[in-house]
This record gives C-alpha cells, structure tokens and sequence, in this order.
C-alpha cells in the first residue's frame, strides 16, 4: 500500500520547521501513527536538521529520518537524492505518514510531478506555509504578490514573487504563519488577498506551528487535475524562454553563504550589524553561535526578513567539563577530554557555523559585515582573562511548549 504524505512548502523562514516539530510531538500521543520525515535545505550546513536532533522530536539516528541538504530536492539534481531519502525512510515499513519538509527555494510542481510518478507514495496534503509578517511588510499585505509576478514573466524573467505567488497556487491548504505577530484585521486582509490565487484551498491562521496532527491526517487525496494545466503552462513558458529551471534558486537570484568559525561573536558588534546592515534582500540566516558573555550556551540564532530570535538550544561539552560545580567524576572528566582532544585548544566544541540566504547581490556585503563580529586576537585575550563584555541582546528566556493549539 502505498504511504500516504504530506508536503510542508513555503518560502524562507515561513515556519515550516517549528511545524514540523509540533506535528512530531503530536505523534507521540498517536496511536497507531509512526512518522516518516525527510528534510531538505537549500544549505550544505544541515541546520534544519540538527535543530530537530536536538529538540528531542526525533534523532538523526532515527531509520524513519533523512535529511537532504545542499540545493532543491525539486532540482534535477535533488529529486534522485529525494527518492533515496525516501526509500531509506519507508525501508522497514513501519511508517503510516511520510512528511516532506522542502527548503524554502523549493518550487514545489517538479517535486508533485515526482511524486506522482513513485508507486509507494500517495499525496495527500500540500501545505504552504505564508509568513503573514513579511506578505503584510514586503508585499503590500500580498496585494502586490500576483501583479509583480505577471510583470516579471513579461519582462521574461522570473522573480521572488513568482515562487511565493506558485507555492500558494499548487497548495490543497494555505497555513498563514506567525499571525499572533499582526492585528486580527491584517491577518483577515491578508488572506483575502491570498484567496484569489488559490481559490480552492482552504485558509488557516497559524501560530507557533499549532496545526492538528489528525487534521491533517484526513486530508485527502490530493487532486493533481486541478494543476496540471498551471503546471504545463510553467513548464512551457520555461522552455519557451531558455529561462533558468523553476526548481533551481538561480532562477529567483537567490544564493547562499556560509559562515564556519570557532571564534565567538562580538555582542555589541553582532547587534550593530544586525541593526544597521541586514537589508531587504537578506532572507533567511540561521546557524548556531556563542558569545563571550554567555559561553556556556549553544545559541540558535533564527532570522527572517527584519526579525531575528536567540534561542538556547544546549550547553557547550566544554563548559560542562570547565563547571567544577557538576562535580563531575574523574572518569566522566576524562570521557570528556577524549570527545574534545582534537578540538580547538581554548573553545573546545564552541563553533559559530551560520547559513545566510538571500538575494546574491546583498549577501556578500552582510556576510563580509557578519564576519567583522568575531572577536579579535586582544578581545579573546580579555575573555580567557573573565572580562566583562557589553551584551545588549535580551537577557531574559522564556520557555515555550512545542504542543498543538
């Protein structure tokens, strides 16, 4: 019988992940329901992927995980690395869903097409995940969306508007993200706006991930007649135009950097170039991170568009191994030593490892600006000396359920 799956889609920070981990926690209390996941992202630094193995939602060591990073799996490139993914996940065959979390360059009608094609599959839900925050910021409250993209193809290019305007239309289900961050009439005008470019999907305020897991296990068989004409007409103007694949991110200019680095950021100079350098053009950046101030903490940092969240996601190995107050024993001490013996001799594990993506004409110049944070020789000197560094991130944490609404 072939397993019945559903794809999260969505553009760059929507919120596809933190859906994706309450949709996982939900599964827990689930009888008779066993997961499948297969993540992909458009970075070689699989951040996706450790965030949900460190969440405790599911391990990579899990026969039931797979993850694929660097580049599209809707691509030429990505869809054989997508189906051997798959296969790896169904192997055993004990999973009852499959979820297909995409990366947000994703244009998902390659991937349907795929999909399509593969026996031990049958499509259900194709959820597209809007983040109602940067449509009611950036896009005229998504008003501006469907004019922008009609004007991009009659100048014979494609554009960002184009993959957000394609990802709404081929959904069977439009999860507007983020909408406990907007009044309740932006929310409303929002998805009036949405409406006209998919008439026949139902549209759904969403918050903090807070989807129903048996909701969503209902949905039915997804209708790929109601596409099919969208689609061919795609893939003609396409060939048409010798334009770059819809699937590849070229195609929408949009690229990626990445920062790998053991040195810790500079707080002060980290917050500057956040508020003054970080332009329009920068969607996406995440990655973790340390700070001289917090050295303990293993730090997440989460960026979308104008906003940016800190979140704690663990402690650094070496800061357990340099806390006399765990009273570790002898032998614990040295496990810990053998784990961090090739490690820098003064971070240990402590990493700053940050993807950035956005439009290839801004991203060298925030990456260039982001490098500058890192601390130097004589401020490093300071912090191995205890100093006291200025730290004007927020000190307070709150702890958040990861369960439905």
């Amino acid at each position: 019988m072939p397993v019945p799956t559903t794809i999260l889609n969505g553009f760059l920070g929507a919120g596809k992940t933190t859906l994706l981990q309450s949709l996982l926690v939900q599964a827990r209390t689930a009888p008779d329901v066993v997961l499948g996941v297969v993540v992909n992202e458009m970075s070689a630094l699989d951040v996706d992927g450790s965030i949900l193995d460190t969440s405790d939602v599911i391990s990579r060591n899990s026969p039931h995980f797979a993850s694929v990073p660097g580049g599209s799996i809707s691509s030429a490139g990505g869809l054989p690395r997508f189906a051997a993914a798959v296969e790896r996940v169904l192997a055993d065959g004990e999973v009852t869903h499959l979820l297909i979390e995409t990366s947000g360059s994703t244009h998902p009608w390659p991937l349907l097409t795929a999909i399509r094609g593969m026996p031990e599959l049958r499509l259900h839900g194709v959820l597209s995940v809007v983040d109602t925050v940067v449509l009611w910021q950036d896009h005229d409250q998504g008003r501006a969306i469907h004019g922008a993209a009609s004007t991009n193809l009659a100048a014979r290019r494609r554009g960002v508007e184009n993959l957000l305007a394609e990802q709404i239309m081929f959904a069977n289900r439009i999860l507007l993200s983020k909408s406990d961050k907007v009044p309740a009439e932006v929310l409303q005008q929002v998805a009036q706006a949405v409406h006209p470019l998919n008439p026949y999907a139902d549209i759904l305020g969403m918050q903090w991930g807070n989807v129903r897991l048996d909701q969503l296990l209902k949905m039915p068989a997804y209708d790929y007649a109601r596409v099919e004409t969208l689609g061919d007409e795609l893939s003609q103007w396409e060939a048409e135009h010798g334009a770059v694949p819809m699937a590849q991110p070229e195609s929408y200019e949009i690229g990626s950097r990445v920062l790998n680095d053991p040195r810790p950021f500079h707080p002060q100079r980290l917050w500057d170039v956040y508020n003054r350098y970080l332009g329009i053009g920068i969607y996406r950046s995440k990655g973790f991170f340390w700070l001289p101030s917090r050295d303990n903490l293993v730090l997440l940092w989460n960026q979308t568009g104008g906003s940016v969240g800190l979140e704690i996601v663990s402690y650094w190995k070496i800061s357990a191994l340099e806390d006399e107050s765990l009273n570790l024993s002898e032998w614990e001490r040295a496990a810990m030593r053998e784990k961090l013996a090739d490690m820098h001799p003064d971070f240990g594990d402590r990493r700053c490892r940050l993807t950035v993506i956005g439009q290839e004409a801004e991203l060298d110049a925030f990456v260039e600006a982001l490098g500058g944070c890192f601390c130097t020789e004589e401020e490093i000197a300071a912090w191995k000396d205890g100093a006291v560094f200025d730290d004007p991130w927020p000190q307070g944490v709150a702890t958040l359920s990861t369960g439905s609404a």
